[in-house]
């Protein structure tokens, strides 16, 4: 049995798609901390993201940095925060997530309620403005 992250790559789940290749995935976050946060994964489902074989690690990191830097021109915000935390799904995942501040990106705060239409037009935003 995958990952709820595995079934978002199928396409078993729905999810807001910012962009994928051959062996990455980034997609909203749908209980997110601010707009424009985002989750990167890579399709293989590894659980623990030090255990990414290294050109793999930096070539996710890379994908990562491509979708930060479009997040950047949507959302405003002073910086997009970087947080590998791992612990709540089993499947390695970056989250990148528009911060003012240290506080911005503390998941004990409450999570931003979007309709599905912000979650779609943020989307497309972040999507349409990823250099690769």
């Amino acid at each position: 049995m995958g990952s709820i992250f595995t079934k978002i790559i199928n396409g078993e789940i729905p999810c807001y798609k910012i962009a994928e290749n051959d062996r990455f995935f980034a997609f909203l976050d749908i209980n997110p901390l601010a707009k424009g946060h985002t989750l990167v994964i890579p399709k293989e489902e590894i659980d623990n993201i030090f255990d990414i074989e290294d050109d793999n690690f930096k070539e996710l990191f890379l994908f990562a940095k491509k979708i930060a830097k479009a997040i950047e021109k949507v959302i405003k915000a002073e910086k997009v925060g970087v947080a590998v935390i791992g612990l709540e799904v089993r499947h390695a995942h970056i989250h990148l997530v528009p911060i003012n501040g240290v506080h911005d990106i503390d998941f004990k705060k409450p999570k931003l309620q979007l309709t599905q239409e912000e979650l779609k037009d943020i989307a497309a935003k972040i999507s349409s403005n990823i250099q690769f």
